[in-house]
Order: C-alpha cells, then sequence, then structure tokens
C-alpha cells in the first residue's frame, strides 16, 4: 500500500520535473500515455487477455480515453507550468466532490442526507483556503482552473464509464461483472473484456488521441528541447506513475478489498505534498497545510450513506487515483466498467 501511494503520489513530482528540463504538457501526455500502454499491454499479453474486438467498446473507450486520459493528464500539466506540484495534487483530490455534484446534477444520487453536502462544500471551502482569492498574492489564475478542470474531467469521465463501460464482479475485471451494452445489442452475453485487457485498450486509445494532437497543434513532436532529466522524469511518469501504478492497484482491490486501495487515495495529497516540499523545495504554507487538511475532510464526509453515484461501485480508472476515490473497476486515472478493477 505505502508503495502505491508512493508511486501514484509522486507523479505531480514528474510532471514538474519534466517541464522544468524542457517538455511541453503535450509531449508530457504522450508520453505518459503511450508508456502506460506498454505496460498494461505487457502484462495483459503475458496473462493472455486480448484486447476488445467490437466496435462500440471501442467507441466508448475513444470517449473515456479523452476524459480520463488525455484531457487530465493534459490539464495538470498545464497547470503545473505556474502552479507547485504540491497544490496540483491536492486538487487532484477534489475529483470525489465533482463526481457528487455532477450525480446531484444528474438526479443520480438519492438520499443525500445532511452530510455529503456538507462535506462537499466543505471539501470547496478547502480549495478556497489554498489559493486565498482574497488576498493579493492568491494563486488562483488559469494554472489553478487547469487543475481543477482536470479533476472535473476526472469525474466526468467516471461518470461516463459508469453508465457505458463498467462491468461489476469480484473478480477484478468488476463485481458481477455484465455483458456490454454493445453485446447486449448484438444479442451475445458474457462479461466483458478483463479489466487489464480494457485498461490497455483504454490507454492505447488516449496514446493515439494525444499523438495526433501533437502536430495539429503545432507542437514540436520530437523533445529537441529536453534534457536527460526529462526524459527519465517522463519515463517514471508512464511506467512506473501510471501503467505499473494501475496493475498494483487492481492486485490491491484483488487481495485486501476496495477499503484498502480507497485509504492509498486519501495518502496522495500528503505524498504530493511532502515530495514537492523535499525534493522540489516549494514552500507550503500553514494556508496549504489546513486547505489539504479541509479537503480531505470533505471528501471523507462525501463518502458517507447514500444511493451511489458514479464511480462508488468499487473499480478504478486508468489515471490519477483521487483520494478518497470510490473503488471501482476501476481503469487512471482511476486509474471493472471502463476501465475499472475494483
Amino acid at each position: 500500500m505505502a508503495l502505491l501511494a508512493l508511486l501514484w503520489g509522486s507523479g505531480f513530482l514528474w510532471i514538474k520535473i519534466a517541464l522544468n528540463h524542457g517538455l511541453s504538457p503535450l509531449q508530457i501526455t504522450v508520453a505518459r500515455c503511450v508508456l502506460g500502454a506498454a505496460v498494461l499491454l505487457a502484462v495483459a499479453s503475458a496473462s493472455g487477455l486480448r484486447l476488445p474486438r467490437d466496435r462500440g467498446t471501442w467507441g466508448r473507450l475513444l470517449v473515456a480515453a479523452f476524459l480520463c486520459n488525455v484531457l487530465p493528464f493534459l490539464l495538470f500539466a498545464v497547470g503545473e507550468q505556474t502552479v507547485d506540484s504540491s497544490v496540483a495534487g491536492v486538487l487532484n483530490a477534489t475529483t470525489p466532490l465533482w463526481s457528487l455534484l455532477i450525480g446531484i446534477g444528474l438526479g443520480t444520487e438519492r438520499g443525500l442526507g445532511r452530510v455529503r453536502p456538507a462535506g462537499l462544500l466543505l471539501g470547496f471551502a478547502g480549495t478556497v483556503l489554498i489559493f486565498a482569492p482574497w488576498r493579493d498574492s492568491g494563486q488562483l489564475g488559469p494554472g489553478a482552473l487547469a487543475l481543477l478542470g482536470a479533476a472535473l474531467s476526472y469525474a466526468a469521465a467516471f461518470v461516463y464509464m459508469d453508465r457505458t463501460l463498467t462491468g461489476r464482479g469480484d473478480s477484478p475485471a468488476g463485481r458481477g461483472a455484465r455483458t456490454a451494452p454493445s453485446a447486449r445489442r448484438a444479442g451475445q452475453e458474457g462479461p466483458p473484456p478483463p479489466v487489464l485487457a480494457l485498461a490497455g485498450a483504454q490507454l492505447v486509445a488516449a496514446s493515439g488521441l494525444s499523438l495526433v494532437a501533437l502536430p495539429v497543434t503545432g507542437g514540436p513532436v520530437a523533445p529537441a528541447g529536453a534534457d536527460a532529466t526529462a526524459l527519465v522524469a517522463v519515463a517514471v511518469l508512464g511506467i512506473l506513475g501510471t501503467g505499473v501504478t494501475f496493475y498494483l492497484n487492481c492486485r490491491l482491490i484483488a487481495d485486501e478489498g476496495p477499503t484498502s486501495a480507497a485509504t492509498v487515495g486519501y495518502l496522495l495529497p500528503v505524498v504530493s505534498v511532502a515530495l514537492g516540499a523535499l525534493v522540489l523545495g516549494e514552500d507550503i504554507g500553514l494556508r496549504v497545510v489546513l486547505g489539504t487538511a479541509v479537503v480531505l475532510a470533505g471528501v471523507a464526509l462525501t463518502r458517507g450513506s447514500g444511493r451511489k453515484g458514479a464511480g462508488d461501485d468499487g473499480n478504478v480508472a486508468v489515471g490519477e487515483e483521487p483520494a478518497g476515490a470510490p473503488p471501482r473497476h476501476e481503469p487512471a486515472g482511476r486509474p471493472g466498467g471502463a476501465v475499472s478493477c475494483r
């Protein structure tokens, strides 16, 4: 559990190092998707798993890949150009808050009671405290908005995947794995592909989307201005921080259950803040520490009793694992349903 928290929570550190040493946000996104996909495909191949073959599943995976991988990966890198890596890690923890807010808007949350809405307000109050927009030196700006947009993108992805891709079962592929919608329409029965195969396919789709974006945006395709440190940082981010962490998360869910996996989520902001201060020398003031505590307290309250919304079914997606994120099939950016494993 400690290793998983360290690897996943260090992702924001590696993004910042890669940026500081010459890689662009889009280059980091492409490398992260490609390397993460390579790891998961290798594991799936070694396990004898095959990628999905029907067009319907691939179409839904493209949407999931954009919302859960390409967009948030890019926005986190864009945001960290001007915001500390420690703060990025804390804002990643707001994903469950956005998920609950979306669920309320869609009418999928029932029996909220008073505690969960209070947690929602408390969590966002902690975010405001971190950025202190009332101060001249407040950090609220385009970078902070990009980071919040990344967390919102994860939440939207989880809602989408819960409705279209997530299978539930007692195996890592999801509790009671249900037949994929496309298979049901075709009159076929049977569970969806195992989670690792879906996760690998999702990152393959994300790799294709991000690679197409490189020439379209006019940015440099080759990392001409990057040094060896940047290349090492992005390699660690893609291989360990994306591919290996997702695999370890699935194993943790299978071996110890979703509660242990959710506990890891609460450690991620702590890891990102600690690494930002120790490795990068980021100034972690009392306001950031208090804001982080308030955000995590709010997230904990939103996980109280009530009707389960998207992302509360015990699975995970391929992407960042938000603090307290409901265990799902989960895919990563969580890091199964669309790709879920818990």
